[in-house]
């Protein structure tokens, strides 16, 4: 069930409107019902998976919660992270450890193992739960939070819809008291996450996917070879994967919010970023968050030496590159971020906020903003092989008229998403036209909705962030 398709919105509407007229504890039966049913659209049987590793994480964060033997605790707490782990390994880089393994020794291979593995399918959406369902875990072995009162709840808490597939991944701290609090219907709320489901329709529909039609032309060599397809087809794709997630960040915020719920805000205009710390701080805040609390901070973080630290650097982006998928080209993202992080803190981390430096902000952000485009490049292609055959078409002469009038249609894409970028970084609001009236804003969401109908490309376009 996606969320720019019409069986989402009518399951949204329906769902909505059953909500409001009931009581709060049938309110959560009905979305942890919702749910399910949301999931299970895909494949049922994947529904077990995630029951099971609710409950047992429930049963675990309980017995931890409970325990004043700190040796029983850690034991508990290791049992949860490596079943966790273990389970996610299995279905999304089983294959490739054997894959990668086979080319390495090929008097090793097992093939009849090879065609056992090519029989796994990742679960939708494993990676994002999972790393909600270690945050609970690690949070009541620390403390920090109270455990689930019910297994309802706990239930609740990691699948609640709009943020079950691909996040934002919800903290305990933020959510779970949500989860366990009686919600009442506030109209402005309300609005405010209609309008936010329509600027995400506007940045998916109308950005993302025109920007797909023009990046997936230029890495399968439609487009031409040579610079500008090639440049042509990177800023497409960069502009197509952040209006994808963002889009999808908005639609799950506002559905959330409709229903009374708050999450927190997944992007802040990244490509403003004079700085890769910044980028951070901005894409995809809380899976970096995330990272930053539950995987650099436990290596050490900056605690223990610069050595050390730029070591927890490394690892952590490179670990945050295997998580976004099981192939070579997301390892060497992860590792040129570790890197660019890695060389931007000894040469510039400390003159970053300089009077100097905020001068060069243009040109600072430009250059970051290429940075991670060099990373794009390994995140989209699907082999090294592809990405390094990209790389190569920038020294190479191009027919610039094939690509041209590629040119005008990509601009105005560009144009639209960081006019709304500008205008909310000034405004410091989270949607387009937060500002203006009610009547306006109605009047901006008409007009949205409009222009998505005439501007779709008519082709199926899944949310990039689905696979992970």
């Amino acid at each position: 069930m996606l969320f720019d398709s019409p069986v989402y919105f009518l399951f949204l509407i329906l769902v909505t409107a059953i909500y409001w007229k009931l009581g709060f504890r049938a309110q959560n039966r009905l979305l942890l019902a919702g749910s399910y049913f949301f999931y299970g659209w895909w494949d049922w049987r994947f529904l077990f998976l995630m029951a099971g590793s609710t409950v047992i994480d429930y049963l675990i964060g309980s017995a931890i919660a409970s325990s004043q033997d700190q040796r029983k605790r850690r034991t508990l707490l290791t049992a949860s992270l490596v079943l966790n782990f273990g389970v996610l390994a299995y279905f999304k880089y089983l294959g490739f450890f054997i894959h990668s393994s086979e080319r390495l020794f090929p008097s090793l291979a097992a093939h009849s193992l090879k065609h056992t593995l090519l029989m796994i399918v990742l679960p939708p959406a494993i990676s994002f739960y999972t790393f909600q369902e270690v945050a609970y875990i690690v949070d009541v072995y620390q403390r920090k939070v109270e455990p689930a009162h019910s297994l309802e709840e706990y239930a609740l808490f990691i699948s609640l819809f709009p943020h079950l597939i691909a996040g934002p991944i919800q903290r305990p701290s933020h959510l779970l008291g949500q989860v366990q609090q009686p919600r009442t219907f506030d109209s402005t709320k309300f609005f405010h996450g209609c309008m936010l489901i329509v600027s995400g329709i506007l940045r998916k529909c109308v950005i993302a996917d025109n920007c797909a039609t023009i990046a997936n032309a230029a890495f399968t060599g439609k487009l031409g070879h040579g610079w500008l397809p090639h440049l042509l087809g990177i800023y497409a794709f960069a502009f197509q994967i952040y209006g994808d997630f963002a889009g999808y960040s908005d639609i799950a915020r506002g559905s959330a919010q409709v229903l009374g719920f708050h999450f927190m805000v997944n992007f802040r205009q990244p490509y403003f970023s004079t700085s890769l710390q910044e980028f951070w701080r901005r894409w995809h805040i809380s899976l970096s968050t995330w990272l930053r609390d539950y995987l650099y901070i436990p290596l050490g973080g900056s605690r223990h030496g610069e050595f050390n630290t730029y070591r927890n650097l490394f690892l952590t982006m490179l670990l945050g590159g295997l998580w976004h998928g099981a192939n070579w080209t997301f390892v060497i993202w992860g590792m040129l971020h570790g890197i660019g992080l890695g060389v931007e803190r000894l040469f510039g981390g400390a003159t970053a906020d300089s009077a100097a430096a905020r001068r060069f902000q243009p040109v600072r952000a430009l250059l970051v903003f290429h940075f991670v485009c060099l990373g794009w490049i390994f995140f989209r292609a699907t082999s090294l092989h592809d990405a390094m055959h990209y790389l190569r078409g920038f020294t190479q002469s191009s027919d610039v008229y094939q690509a041209a009038h590629f040119i005008p249609p990509l601009f105005a894409f560009v144009v639209l998403c960081l006019a709304m970028d500008i205008f909310m970084e000034r405004s410091g609001t989270e949607y387009f036209l937060q500002r203006f009236s009610p009547t306006i804003q109605t009047a901006g969401a008409a007009a949205v909705l409009l222009l998505a109908a005439f501007a779709a490309t008519g082709q199926a376009s899944p949310f990039l962030y689905f696979q992970f």
